[in-house]
């Protein structure tokens, strides 16, 4: 099998990673781009140097698909280590594991520490779990490679704590580009659902929480979902398997051929092909189908488990992102909700694509603004990346012409020492600790309280001797810095040496004459 370019590109990254001396690498691929390829052909080319390779994943059902695909890329077989499987004895160097049943003690103490030359973690972003890393401290000296389609973690812990670097990572935006993923198109439903009591537990929302939320809506969403999915293959990912048993039903009464599907299903395998082959065009599932399960033909994809989490969000929505040229499939349709929470971290279509929050945040906006209307999400991002440039521009304008405006108004600090003949001030240099650091907040608005402009004061020390020299001056009835700025704009010089009363009477003259210097009066001779 001849890999796609990005592909063969992620591969051999990989290996230079191992090569230079890193031990523990990671691979990004979006859901539907081979990631299961890509470490197949990586355990092969492990196999031909002479390693034994562990492939470790968390569910039967991934363990399955990879010795598949191993077996159909490259035509090596696989053992099995996994409840009273074992591959102890076998030919094959490759073996498919269970975590559960890797990490037990009595079933490690069976392997030497470098038993296994390579390690290959299948949906890396569950390896942080002290299950996993058990495994791992168990081959300390074995070439570690994490695969996944969604790096980042709910509970915010941080993969680089495992891994020593990136590998290869091929976004999502880029594969729609290149054709190797579909097209999303998403709508934004003018159904406003109340989040506002639903808890937080281990970084996301409670499902059960979200139920209760939810079940008041379901018939409006089943009508909703009239309008844009009666022609769809649909997905719809619930809370809890009650609720996706409720809304199946729900379904079927809005004329649907819905069909249910959860852990406990005894005939899982059968719904699901019989989705498969189109006897039923929607399958409701509580969080059951988010990884290891594939069906290109998906067209449509409605969340109704909101969630904080982008890596879960992106799995859900991976579902539907595969390429089906045998069912004409030219997008993919998206469903989001006007989700009423008090909390901003929610996931939207917006969390697939934008890499910056700020434009991720306006996307979200506009596309509640324009709620009802199907939008490309591509065409989405750019004009919210365009009114989010448009915007920091404006704001740019509009701080500077409010600096501008503050320095008409403000006296610079070189200006006030030249004025009053400082030198104690032109030349500090400071000393101390404390004097080093910048200027606190509450000096800063203290000097421009009293005329001086703050910005280019670069240290607390400076700031502490003009705002003690500011105290003595009014104690002593000299000028203030508004009265320099004022006077010294007219060309008057020096003004910082004039008494108080002085520099007002002139200002009042000034003033009186219509804001010009009195007849007879030269600025640049006249002494205060």
């Amino acid at each position: 099998m001849e890999l796609r370019p990005y592909q063969q590109q992620a591969k051999d990254a990989i290996f230079s990673e191992w090569g230079n001396g890193i031990k523990k690498t990671l691979l990004v691929l979006p859901t539907g781009c081979g990631k299961t390829i890509v470490f197949a052909k990586v355990a092969e080319e492990c196999v031909k140097g002479g390693s034994r390779v562990l492939i470790l994943a968390h569910r039967g059902e991934l363990l399955d698909q990879a010795a598949d695909k191993i077996s159909k890329s490259t035509g090596l077989g696989c053992a099995t280590e996994k409840a009273e499987q074992t591959c102890i004895g076998s030919w094959f160097r490759i073996v498919v594991g269970s975590v559960q049943s890797m990490m037990r003690e009595k079933r490690l103490n069976q392997f030497p520490n470098n038993y296994f030359n390579t390690i290959i973690i299948d949906e890396a972003h569950h390896c942080i779990s002290e299950s996993y890393q058990k495994v791992l401290r168990h081959f300390p000296d074995a070439e570690v490679l994490g695969v996944t389609a969604t790096p980042d973690r709910g509970d915010m812990q941080n993969l680089g704590t495992v891994f020593e670097s990136l590998a290869y990572e091929y976004t999502l935006p880029r594969a729609i580009k290149e054709g190797y993923l579909s097209p999303i198109k998403a709508v934004t439903i003018p159904l406003k659902i109340d989040m506002s009591a639903v808890g937080v537990q281990a970084g996301d929302f409670k499902s059960g929480d979200i139920a209760t939320a939810l079940d008041p809506y379901l018939e409006s969403i089943a009508e909703e979902m009239e309008k844009y999915c009666s022609d769809k293959k649909t997905v719809v990912f619930l809370p809890l398997v009650k609720t996706s048993q409720k809304f199946r039903d729900i379904l079927n009464n809005h004329g649907f051929r819905a069909a249910e599907v959860n852990g406990d299903s005894k005939d899982r395998a059968e719904i699901l092909e019989a989705f498969d082959k189109d006897q039923y065009n929607v399958l409701c599932n509580s969080m059951l189908l988010t990884e290891g399960w594939d069906c290109p033909s998906v067209d449509c994809i409605v969340v109704l488990r909101p969630t904080k989490v982008r890596s879960l969000y992106c799995q859900m929505v991976g579902r539907g992102t595969r390429l089906s040229p045998e069912t004409n499939k030219d997008h993919l349709l998206l469903l989001d909700f006007l989700w009423h929470t008090e909390r901003h971290e929610l996931c939207h279509p917006a969390s697939l694509i934008c890499e910056s929050a700020e434009v991720a945040q306006k996307m979200t906006e506009n596309m509640e603004k324009d709620a009802g209307c199907i939008m490309d999400i591509e065409e989405a991002e750019r004009t919210a990346s365009e009114d989010v440039i448009a915007q920091r521009e404006e704001a740019l304008a509009k701080q500077l012409s409010e600096m501008k405006r503050r320095k008409k108004k403000l006296v610079d600090p070189l200006q006030f020492e030249m004025s009053i003949q400082a030198e104690d001030l032109s030349g500090y240099v400071p000393a101390f600790g404390w004097e080093m650091a910048p200027p606190s907040d509450k000096q800063k608005q203290t000097l421009e309280k009293l005329g001086i402009l703050p910005d280019a004061i670069e240290n607390a020390g400076k700031a502490s001797k003009i705002l003690d020299r500011l105290d003595k001056r009014r104690r002593e009835g000299l000028t203030t810095p508004k009265q320099i700025r004022f006077l010294e704009s007219r060309g008057f010089q020096h003004v910082g040496t004039w008494q108080f009363e002085t520099a007002k009477n002139m200002i009042d003259r000034i003033a009186g004459n219509g804001w010009r210097v009195p007849n007879g009066i030269n600025p640049a001779e006249y002494r205060g």
